[in-house]
């Protein structure tokens, strides 16, 4: 379907490819992968021609239908969900000429157009646009806001769900989960295995790109190669390439040699809750991995402070928030080696949590308390935008210990990537993962005693995080953690608390219990403290059932009149007789009849979906 040959590709002066060639099939799922700068992006922009290369270097079928994520969407006053509509450029067309053809009274043009209308599902366009965008996160008042209303993430947001609404055999998703949440990534998985065309992603989220894709694409040495299988295979490849280097197998060795030490003393001491469970499962994945790593310029630890107090920090019957409450009455304690992981929707308030348990937010009420020996190190998107530009990287550490020679700090910073003479560079020249790495280089520097992180894997790519995750395995403190990489989540945290509808409760059960509770959306089977079980259905509920099953039943045979109707109608209005004859029908009436019955096939299936939503809830 798409296909490179001996491609070669320089831009500024630096060579990206040489000689490449790669074929990609139809329904192929394909990750790209490589270091920054190997030339994931620019592959995109060759597809889709913003970057000119050699017309024999790449081929595709020219009615091939190609959906590109672009990262940047400008604030204008556009309707949101217009703006999702959009996506389906063609379907927008021929609203469009039915509109012009009403207004002109072009009645022999409107059957036909009415007829490709209904073909590419046009009375259901609005009802699909609504699902991707609350699948993303969107609530329903957010359906008629403009652009404008929105920050730079919610309408990068918008567009994913535009690129999602888009009609393509072909498509290329670069970097989707950026400035999505949790859920909102387990639902973009989810709708992913039933897209029916190509996929070409571009992500450094691990476990998103297991769920997502079948081969790997490996950009280095100026080249591609082609793996089999998913990105966790595609390490176990690489680490045995690896191996046939001696240097590379020793190494490799040592490190799987620590990590088995780990595993063992993680063992030793794990309950049998689920979560601990999880979390050896993950630990032992990461032995099988650890071999592909050891190549990565990243090696660094977060060492404790040797003082700790019990607890650390504690909120009792707190009400949290800013002008009003967001959540209330919490009651947490994180104590000495505590790996707490936060749960819950966008906006739920576990950033708010977070700042308020740091003392960078006051309590509404109750009672925050600290021990006196706490010292945290807190990590947020806020604290990377707040380093001081004027300094450089060796500078900000050397201002924390001023006993620390030049080598020192030197070999310090080296273990963050920061070698030669980029110590000393301007920082206001970092991207945002080199500032992200520094912001982590200071707060491990400073020896805290629990950390508190929001979203740290934002701008990091593969090998960083997972030289953050093999960090966080083996600090001795505690932890509490907002994350949306599963990866990090289910390899670093015992407990999971959810933060939702104004509170903070235990959830007890792993990152697969909560993926099940997104997918499904069954609140009510959720219940804080307990864990997600089948529930066995009672007598009062097997009534239920019946009575629930009788209505879908009379709603389905209602769909099946209303669509039959709907179908002779759309017949009618195609036939060119009916624009021929000089005793012409009244054609608006069989254009309303056509609109009602449209409408009427609309409701009766969401008075389904209702029903069957029901139906599930009560069986599970």
């Amino acid at each position: 379907m798409l296909s490179f040959n001996n491609l070669e590709l320089i831009l500024g002066g630096k060579i990206l490819f040489s000689n490449v060639s790669l074929i990609i099939h139809r329904d192929q799922r394909v990750g790209l992968v490589g270091a920054n700068g190997a030339g994931k992006t620019s592959l995109f922009k060759i597809i889709t021609g913003e970057i000119e290369v050699d017309q024999t270097s790449l081929s595709y079928p020219s009615k091939l239908r190609i959906s590109y994520l672009e990262q940047e969407v400008p604030g204008t006053d556009e309707i949101a969900i217009d703006y999702v509509l959009s996506g389906d450029q063609r379907l927008i067309d021929i609203q469009n000429r039915i509109e012009e053809a009403e207004k002109t009274e072009q009645f022999e043009s409107l059957g036909e157009l009415y007829a490709l209308f209904n073909s590419l599902d046009g009375y259901s366009a609005e009802s699909k646009a609504e699902k991707l965008m609350m699948g993303l996160g969107f609530k329903k008042s957010d359906f008629k806001k403009s652009l404008n209303e929105f920050s730079g993430g919610w309408r990068t947001r918008l567009n994913l769900a535009k690129t999602l609404m888009q009609p393509s055999d072909l498509m290329l998703l670069d970097e989707p989960t950026n400035h999505l949440d949790l859920d909102a990534i387990l639902w973009l998985s989810n709708w992913i295995k039933s897209y029916s065309g190509a996929l070409l992603l571009i992500s450094h989220d691990r476990e998103f790109l297991d769920d997502c894709v079948s081969s790997i694409a490996y950009l280095h040495r100026k080249s591609i190669e082609l793996y089999p299988g998913n990105y966790s295979k595609f390490e176990i490849i690489k680490a045995e390439r690896l191996a046939g280097i001696q240097r590379n197998y020793e190494k490799q060795q040592k490190e799987v040699a620590h990590m088995q030490n780990f595993i063992r003393r993680f063992k030793a001491k794990a309950t049998k809750a689920r979560q601990a469970q999880s979390r050896v499962k993950a630990l032992e994945r990461m032995e099988l991995i650890a071999p592909a790593h050891i190549d990565s310029p990243f090696s660094f630890v977060i060492p404790e402070t040797e003082k700790i107090s019990n607890p650390l920090v504690a909120l009792d019957e707190a009400d949290l928030g800013y002008d009003t409450v967001i959540l209330e009455k919490v009651n947490l304690s994180i104590c000495p080696t505590d790996r707490i992981g936060l749960l819950g929707p966008n906006g739920a308030g576990k950033s708010t949590l977070i700042k308020s348990l740091v003392g960078d937010l006051e309590i509404i009420d109750g009672e925050r308390n600290e021990g006196s020996n706490l010292k945290v190190g807190y990590f947020s998107q806020h604290q990377v935008d707040d380093i001081d530009l004027s300094m450089t990287a060796f500078h900000h550490i050397q201002r924390l210990d001023q006993t620390k020679s030049e080598k020192q700090i030197r070999t310090y910073l080296g273990g963050f990537d920061f070698r030669g003479d980029k110590v000393n560079d301007s920082i206001d020249l970092f991207s945002g993962g080199e500032k992200a790495r520094l912001a982590f280089a200071i707060i491990a520097y400073q020896k805290p005693n629990v950390l508190l992180m929001d979203e740290p894997t934002n701008h990091l790519d593969m090998e960083m995080r997972h030289a953050l995750t093999v960090a966080l395995q083996t600090f001795k403190g505690a932890i509490l953690l907002v994350s949306h990489d599963r990866h990090l989540l289910s390899s670093t945290v015992d407990t999971f608390y959810m933060v939702d509808k104004r509170q903070v409760n235990i959830f007890d059960g792993d990152l697969d219990d909560y993926k099940n509770y997104i997918l499904n959306r069954t609140v009510s089977n959720y219940k804080a403290k307990s864990k997600i079980a089948t529930k066995s259905i009672n007598h009062e509920n097997t009534k239920e059932v019946k009575n629930l099953k009788s209505e879908i039943s009379s709603i389905e045979k209602r769909l099946a009149r209303l669509n039959r109707k709907l179908l002779k109608a759309n017949q009618d209005l195609s036939d060119p007789d009916l624009y021929s004859s000089d005793i012409k029908p009244d054609i608006q009436n069989l254009i309303k009849t056509q609109l009602d019955l449209t409408s009427e096939i609309e409701i009766a299936e969401k008075e389904w979906l209702i029903a069957s939503s029901q139906m599930d809830e009560l069986s599970s």
